[in-house]
């Protein structure tokens, strides 16, 4: 994965970005007009009753908030798109007084306990809240429950689903179903004629990526195609060139794969050049998670058949506003999980994601 470096916007785009922010601002507001205060419904329908505590713990921060935030390395293209919305959703930390902090691990050779010994350096500085995703749920459900106990309020965001944040005690799940997101690309696949697709997974054993090769299996099954997955070692994942050379390796070894599916937009840009390399871009069609401009761009020039945005910055955007109006208002939007996806993106809406893209959310 390439790296890529954080630029601050020029005026002009500060500007364009300035109206977005307050779009999503007025959104968020909307959507928490109107709820439960204190805790949520219960019941079906996705509603679920909400740990006490909202009030309680915006009484000990006086309403002054403060909220930790576990997320993605520093040069991960998506996370670089999760960190836009904490910040902007920020401002309404900052303007009750409020501070939010962002930790993130270095790489993700040893994903599941150097998350678990962010969320110990969370809790070590007693915050009002931790908002984490639950990648390795056998490595830092502990840790979590521990920050629970402590009285700290958690959400669980990206990764781990509602079951991951019922499990641990956690208010709510924010993001997209991996699984239901997989399962839409493996239908896809399917449907455009693919019958053996190859899921590359260069972060094998986290609950989210083994959930997306899952679903692109049962998709793929469910219109009589079939899928098997790639698993390589995880200090392969931010290596374009080692990426590159194994999905070269395994088109040229198995003839018969006529689609590859990537866990995230780096790996994507790896495939496609494995692709061409081999030299079967005529019958290999390529798909991935998560969002790009060189996803984008390929889908628009007929090159990429999907892309399956999750809407990272809304995730950043919704569980810190969220979280924050929870710990001071103790008021909670119902739906659990709440979801920012899963959505396709394909040759027909891609024009529409080119101008997200451009605003700076997608």
């Amino acid at each position: 994965m390439e790296r890529t470096q954080t630029r601050r916007p020029s005026g002009r785009r500060l500007s364009r970005r300035g109206l977005t922010v307050v779009s999503l601002l007025a959104m968020a507001a909307t959507a928490l007009t109107g709820c439960a205060s204190g805790k949520s419904s219960g019941g079906d329908g996705g509603q679920s009753t909400a740990p006490a505590g909202g009030g309680a713990a915006a009484a000990k921060s006086n309403g002054k908030n403060s909220i930790i935030v576990i997320g993605g390395k520093s040069d991960d293209p998506f996370f670089s798109a999760v960190k836009r919305g904490v910040e902007d959703a920020t401002k309404l930390v900052k303007a009750g007084g409020g501070k939010v902090t962002y930790l993130g691990p270095a790489n993700y050779d040893n994903l599941g306990p150097d998350v678990a010994k962010l969320t110990q350096t969370a809790i070590s500085q007693n915050p009002s809240a931790i908002l984490v995703p639950d990648w390795v749920p056998g490595n830092q459900d502990s840790a979590i429950k521990q920050a629970i106990a402590k009285g700290i309020t958690v959400f669980i965001y990206n990764s781990g689903g509602v079951e991951a944040a019922k499990k641990v005690g956690a208010v709510k799940y924010i993001g997209s179903d991996d699984y239901e997101a997989g399962k839409a690309g493996g239908a896809k696949f399917a449907e455009e004629g693919a019958k053996h697709i190859l899921c590359v997974n260069t972060v094998p054993g986290s609950a989210n990526q083994e959930a997306r090769c899952k679903g692109i299996k049962d998709g793929a099954t469910s219109k009589g195609s079939s899928s098997k997955q790639l698993p390589l070692p995880s200090s392969n994942f931010g290596n374009p060139s080692a990426v590159t050379q194994a999905i070269k390796g395994a088109l040229l070894k198995d003839s018969s794969i006529d689609a590859v599916v990537t866990i995230g937009v780096g790996d994507a840009d790896s495939a496609a050049a494995a692709i061409k390399q081999a030299g079967v871009g005529s019958k290999v069609k390529l798909g991935t998670f998560d969002l790009s401009q060189s996803q984008l761009d390929r889908i628009k020039a007929g090159n990429q058949l999907f892309a399956i945005d999750q809407q990272p910055y809304l995730q950043g955007f919704y569980v810190v506003s969220v979280a924050n109006q929870y710990l001071s208002y103790g008021v909670l939007p119902p739906q659990n999980p709440l979801l920012t996806g899963p959505l396709l993106v394909t040759k027909d809406n891609v024009d529409a994601a080119l101008t997200g893209a451009k605003a700076g959310v997608r």
